[in-house]
């Protein structure tokens, strides 16, 4: 592996446009719209203006708000974006992905309101680890870019939540919870060691050196395999309800 190793494997080199690029974190960004996808297609009618709104407002929420103030808290990226920049950000992204929440609220269920509020507090919470980080960690990140955009989107669609709701939230919990867990292997490797040394020995006798390389491997090949398999399944999803 090499002595400056990439921070993600959806990094791209540092510098210009590329830093803005591997701040949205692509295939993460697009793992966690397809939450919103899935909830939404999951409920009685779907309208598609409805679903529209709920992905462009997670999109600005998550994908450039809360990445930006997680960028700014710590550059885990190692982007060269200026701090004044991630913040103006992280301010416009949330502020108008709140604008869009409260203006559904006032055109179709004022409820909408509640999820307007929450998605704020983890979009900062969690990204800034505020109150002491308690709102950080696996449970957190699960019910955060999991479960809570599956049920904002079937709640946006059908203006309630109920079992079946509750239950697919399940889902996208557990399989975020996942991907925490193999990615944080991931980003300890990437990020945080400065060498790796051993061997596997086989019981052929067969001798496998274990490097970085070694390491990230399995669970990135896992990581991108998954995210593909929940987008196609929101296309999917969403294609039989609009079709």
């Amino acid at each position: 592996m090499t002595a400056a190793p990439r921070p993600a494997f959806y990094a791209l080199a540092p510098g210009g446009w590329r830093d803005y690029v591997t701040l949205l974190h692509p295939p993460y960004t697009a793992w966690h719209l397809s939450y919103v996808a899935i909830g939404a297609a999951l409920a009685p009618e779907l309208e598609w203006t409805r679903l529209a709104w709920g992905l462009l407002a997670f999109f600005l929420g998550l994908g450039v708000g809360a990445h930006a103030l997680d960028e700014l808290n710590g550059r885990p990226l190692a982007t060269r974006i200026p701090s004044r920049v991630l913040v103006a950000l992280a301010a416009g992204s949330i502020g108008a992905a709140a604008a869009i929440g409260i203006g559904a609220a006032l055109a179709w269920n004022p409820w909408l309101l509640a999820f307007v509020g929450l998605g704020v507090l983890f979009a900062v919470g969690y990204n800034l680890e505020l109150f002491g980080g308690r709102l950080h960690g696996d449970t957190w990140f699960a019910l955060a870019w999991g479960a809570f955009p599956l049920l904002t989107g079937y709640f946006g669609a059908a203006g309630k939540i109920t079992v079946e709701a509750a239950i697919a939230a399940c889902f996208a919990f557990a399989l975020s919870r996942a991907q925490r867990h193999l990615s944080t292997v991931v980003r300890t490797i990437r990020r945080g060691t400065a060498a790796v040394s051993g061997e596997i020995v086989h019981l052929d006798g067969r001798r496998e050196p274990i490097d970085a390389d070694t390491l990230v491997d399995a669970p990135e090949r896992a990581l991108k395999a998954i995210a593909l398999a929940v987008v196609a399944l929101a296309v999917a999803l969403v294609s039989i309800r609009l079709g």
